[in-house]
């Protein structure tokens, strides 16, 4: 049986490597508490045989598995959830009530992916989707609670990377898994200063303003630790959450200051603009990486940031006129 790079990164907590485009683009997280697992996010379908071996070796069994918790329903972080759900027949699926309908009927979800990726690469760095039963999933309320053998697990809300996005506060060890609501952070990045962190704007749910204040929901809870799918570990998220903030002001100034480039056009300098940013922000943070291997380790970033932040000017275009309609 395959098993996945994984490292603990807490107390019962640990970061598995989902394989996903190259080592260090995505992870999801395993808790561990007495002879109870949870899982928060799952990788791709690909991604599943390796969780399996991780359980195993931990001398565990996917009967030890109560809970698999998706942050959001985009395929990096829950298109495994099926195949894994599947896989462990004690588990209960936890999720987003928006997000929830669509693992268990996952036709939608698996035809706005293709759209996105492309239907060859959606087969070929995803596979496919299984559904979950009904009646194996949780639609969790905003501050449910979850218990995992006396460890506790607080869903929270926290939209403005999707409107279907939750995060999960860890009682047992003080951190928060953040999906990608507290944005991305390459290790390559690190430097002197710390983590650098950008937003993610994938397709197509980006809303600037319920970002801010999930990032205040967050905060809140003083976690001592952010963990992220993309990537790992951030130690005093408080310490480094205005870079986050920052860049999500600066993605949506982006867009808006190409509201009125024609639509053929539109992406593509969107993508140059936010191109242009990301580099030169990442240098001011002290960043000694060449730009070509910069430009590599952000390119599916870049290219579904760009999409995003189209799609969310479309959709301020629509609602616009909608508004001038009903005037």
């Amino acid at each position: 049986m395959p098993i996945a790079h994984y490292q603990a990164v807490a107390d019962g907590v640990f970061c598995i490597e989902t394989g996903l485009y190259r080592d260090g683009l995505a992870a999801c997280y395993l808790i561990r508490e007495r002879d109870r697992l949870a899982f928060v996010d799952t990788g791709t379908a690909h991604t599943v045989p390796g969780l399996l071996g991780v359980i195993a070796d931990l001398g565990l069994t996917p009967g030890h598995v109560d809970y698999v918790i998706p942050t959001h329903v985009h395929l990096d972080h829950a298109g495994g959830a099926g195949a894994l759900m599947a896989a462990c027949p004690n588990a209960t699926l936890v999720a987003h009530p928006k997000g929830a309908p669509h693992l268990i009927d996952p036709a939608k979800l698996a035809a706005g992916a293709a759209a996105v990726y492309g239907a060859e690469a959606f087969a070929r760095d995803f596979g496919g989707l299984l559904p979950v039963p009904a009646g194996r999933v949780i639609a969790a309320e905003d501050g449910q609670t979850f218990d995992l053998a006396g460890r506790e697990l607080t869903f929270l809300h926290t939209p403005g990377h999707a409107n279907h996005h939750g995060s999960i506060f860890d009682a047992g060890s003080g951190g928060m898994f953040t999906g990608d609501t507290f944005g991305i952070s390459y290790r390559d990045f690190d430097t002197a200063a710390g983590p650098w962190l950008f937003a993610p704007t994938t397709p197509v749910a980006f809303d600037p303003d319920a970002w801010q204040q999930s990032l205040d929901r967050m905060l809140a809870f003083e976690p001592t630790a952010a963990f992220l799918t993309h990537y790992c570990r951030i130690d005093a998220p408080a310490r480094h959450v205005e870079q986050l903030r920052r860049s999500v002001r600066d993605l949506a100034a982006i867009a808006l200051a190409h509201a009125e480039v024609p639509a053929a056009e539109r992406k593509g300098r969107i993508k140059d603009a936010l191109t242009a940013r990301l580099l030169a922000d990442a240098r001011a943070h002290g960043c000694k990486l060449d730009e070509a291997r910069m430009r590599d380790l952000l390119a599916v970033d870049l290219e579904l940031n760009a999409q995003g932040l189209e799609v969310w000017l479309q959709r301020r275009e629509g609602r616009e006129r909608s508004r001038d309609q009903r005037a």
